[in-house]
């Protein structure tokens, strides 16, 4: 969770890796899930490149390794077994980050996206949705699905889109 709370048990978490994972594509943890899912303290770009090439190898998927939790920057890095891309990303000053990382996780792959152009446009409307900052009870609240309703964001994907 973007708190930092443990979401499943971890009694739990080796099932569903060994349920899960076969299955998938794409798997998209964010900096604390890769360092539990690989065992790795991870401190540097190449410690998460590597974690996410450990991942991808183990369950033959892609990996996204997501950077909102990581200190100087929220680059999001994808290892797929031909190659290494890396998304950049501006840390946006919010406290409304509800919800980030599982919007990043499923946004445009259902329309049809290649992975890279999905993963690119999808970054752009969660940093779209992130500065929007909806301002919704206390705390940490979400981010703004709807800024932006009128846009590329829900017109149906073009294949040639992204390449």
């Amino acid at each position: 969770a973007t708190s930092g709370a443990r979401l499943l048990d971890e009694d739990a978490s080796d099932s569903l890796t060994a349920e899960l994972f076969p299955f998938a594509a794409l798997i998209t943890p964010n900096l604390p899930e890769l360092e539990l899912l690989t065992g790795d303290s991870i401190a540097s770009r190449e410690e998460r490149i590597d974690a996410a090439r450990k991942l991808a190898a183990k369950w033959g998927c892609a990996v996204l390794s997501k950077g909102g939790h990581a200190e100087k920057s929220a680059d999001d890095i994808l290892v797929t077994d031909s190659e290494t891309t890396v998304f950049p990303g501006t840390r946006i000053d919010t406290k409304n980050t509800h919800g980030t990382g599982c919007t990043l996780s499923s946004a445009n792959l259902a329309k049809g996206a290649g992975l890279t152009a999905a993963i690119r446009q999808a970054k752009d409307y969660v940093a779209g949705a992130l500065t929007a900052d909806l301002k919704m009870g206390k705390g940490h609240g979400p981010l703004h699905h709807g800024f932006d309703l009128k846009s590329r964001f829900l017109a149906p994907f073009s294949p040639m889109e992204g390449k």
